[in-house]
């Protein structure tokens, strides 16, 4: 138990600290290219990963953030059922893996409009998500700018690999602009995808799982 604690425990504390001097040292929007193909960028997320929402406004971001919650307690009953039946790493390692990336999302969303004073907004008048401009400070004392629940992800790390617009006069796809990898993301996102790819890998030596 003590392994998987240090597991959860390092990867939520690397992916809040990594995320708390984004928000305050980056204005929204802005980055730095390490490579030409990597850079630190820093963007807010409302709903899920790829941009994908539960529902309008603030009432799908509410949902989404219940739906974070009652995930993070299933993984975590499951993990600590194993844990106790004495399963193997093949299946506890990726499922802590999975466990710190909910975990390190779900803390955004609750928590993160609580705590900063700045940070994008749902208009019930335009009906879409505002950004904001400046560098946000930490506020918790003062009020946020969101309640419990409502506050956005954070999100830095792109890939942007490929960036090009195809020939016109190649067929079907003449003139289309292709990039690749488009996607934003975080720590807690990288955790749940190689989570994932564990469990496909050693998906053969899983065996006597406990569920809930």
């Amino acid at each position: 138990m003590k392994k998987i604690f240090l597991v959860v425990f390092s990867i939520l504390l690397i992916d809040q600290i990594l995320k708390i001097y984004i928000k305050t040292h980056f204005e929204l929007g802005n980055g730095v290219s390490i490579f030409p193909f990597f850079w630190i960028l820093f963007v807010e997320n409302p709903g899920m990963a790829y941009g994908f929402y539960l529902g309008n406004g603030y009432y799908g971001k509410i949902l989404l953030s219940i739906l974070r919650f009652f995930l993070v307690c299933l993984i975590f009953l499951f993990l600590y059922k194993n844990v106790k039946k004495g399963s193997s790493n093949y299946l506890t390692i990726p499922t802590s893996l999975i466990l710190s990336g909910a975990m390190g999302n779900f803390l955004d969303s609750a928590l993160y409009g609580l705590l900063f004073n700045t940070g994008t907004v749902y208009s019930k008048e335009h009906h879409k998500w505002i950004p904001y401009l400046g560098i946000s400070k930490i506020n918790y004392f003062s009020g946020g700018y969101a309640s419990f629940m409502k506050g956005c992800v954070v999100d830095m790390f792109y890939f942007p690999i490929m960036d090009t617009h195809f020939p016109d006069w190649i067929p079907f796809v003449g003139g289309f602009h292709f990039q690749f990898f488009k996607p934003v993301f975080n720590v807690s996102d990288m955790s749940i995808f190689i989570g994932v790819i564990l469990f496909l890998i050693f998906k053969n030596r899983i065996k006597n799982v406990k569920f809930l």
